[in-house]
C-alpha cells in the first residue's frame, strides 16, 4: 500500500512538472532611460593610441536612438524549484578589440568558465575585483587565451591595469533565467514556467530595479523605466 501511494506521489509530481515545462513561456521587455540626457565624458588616451585611438566613449551607460539601455542584466530573483543549468552551459567568451572589452557584459554559470581573448596588436592585463571569487591578475598579449573558472555567484569587475578606461563585468548565476539587454535594451529570459516572480535588473550606471511579474501561457512583458543615475557612493 505505501509503495503504490509513493508511486502515485512520485507520478502525480512528475506530471505537475511535465505540465510546467510544457507550459514554459518567455519574459520578454525592455530597458530603458526616461530622464534628461545625462552627459557622459569622453576619455582621453594617452597610451597606445596606435591601437586604442585618442579617445573612448564613456561605456558606462550605453543608450540605443529611443533610450534603450545597452547591456543591462535581467534576471528572476526567486527562479523556479529545481532551476538548474543545463548538462551543457553555453560558453562564455569575452575579447579586447581595440582597447574596449566585448562584451562589456557576460554570464557565466557558477563552475562555468570564461575564455578571456586579446585580439590587440599590444599587451593587456586581466584583473579582477572579485570579493567571493578568487582573484587573479593576469598579464595577457595578444593571440593568448586565458581561461578562468568562477564558482561562486557573484558579480565580477573586470579591469585592466595598463589601460584605465578598459572595465567589463562577469555574471556568475546560479540558474539560467538570466538575461542581458541588447542594443536597442530589449531582452528575453525563455522557457519560465507559470507563476508570479521578482524579477530584477542591474545596469552599472543605473543600479538595481525590482518588480513582480506574472507568468501565465503566453508569457509575460515586463520592463523598467530609469529616470536618474545612481547616486555616487
Amino acid at each position: 500500500m505505501y509503495v503504490r501511494c509513493a508511486l502515485k506521489t512520485l507520478l502525480y509530481a512528475l506530471c505537475l512538472a511535465t505540465a510546467a515545462a510544457a507550459n514554459a513561456a518567455d519574459i520578454t521587455g525592455n530597458v530603458s532611460f526616461a530622464g534628461p540626457l545625462p552627459q557622459r565624458p569622453k576619455t582621453a588616451v594617452t597610451i597606445d593610441q596606435y591601437i586604442c585611438g585618442k579617445e573612448k566613449d564613456a561605456e558606462d551607460l550605453v543608450l540605443g536612438p529611443k533610450g534603450g539601455v545597452q547591456n543591462a542584466v535581467v534576471w528572476i530573483d526567486n527562479p523556479p524549484s529545481g532551476a538548474k543549468w543545463p548538462v551543457e552551459p553555453p560558453k562564455a567568451e569575452m575579447d579586447q578589440k581595440g582597447c574596449v572589452f566585448v562584451p562589456r557584459v557576460v554570464v557565466v554559470p557558477v563552475g562555468g568558465t570564461v575564455d578571456f581573448l586579446n585580439s590587440d596588436r599590444l599587451l593587456h592585463n586581466l584583473h579582477s575585483l572579485s570579493k567571493d571569487n578568487a582573484q587573479f591578475n593576469r598579464t595577457q598579449p595578444r593571440g593568448r587565451t586565458i581561461p578562468i573558472t568562477f564558482t561562486k555567484p557573484e558579480l565580477v569587475p573586470i579591469v585592466c591595469d595598463l589601460h584605465s578606461w578598459m572595465k567589463s563585468w562577469v555574471v556568475v548565476a546560479e540558474h539560467p533565467y538570466y538575461a542581458v539587454t541588447d542594443p536597442s535594451g530589449a531582452f528575453r529570459i525563455p522557457g519560465v514556467p507559470p507563476g508570479k516572480y521578482r524579477l530584477r535588473m542591474w545596469q552599472e550606471a543605473l543600479g538595481e530595479r525590482a518588480q513582480e511579474v506574472q507568468v501565465g501561457a503566453q508569457g509575460a512583458v515586463s520592463s523598467f523605466e530609469v529616470k536618474a543615475l545612481k547616486a555616487s557612493p
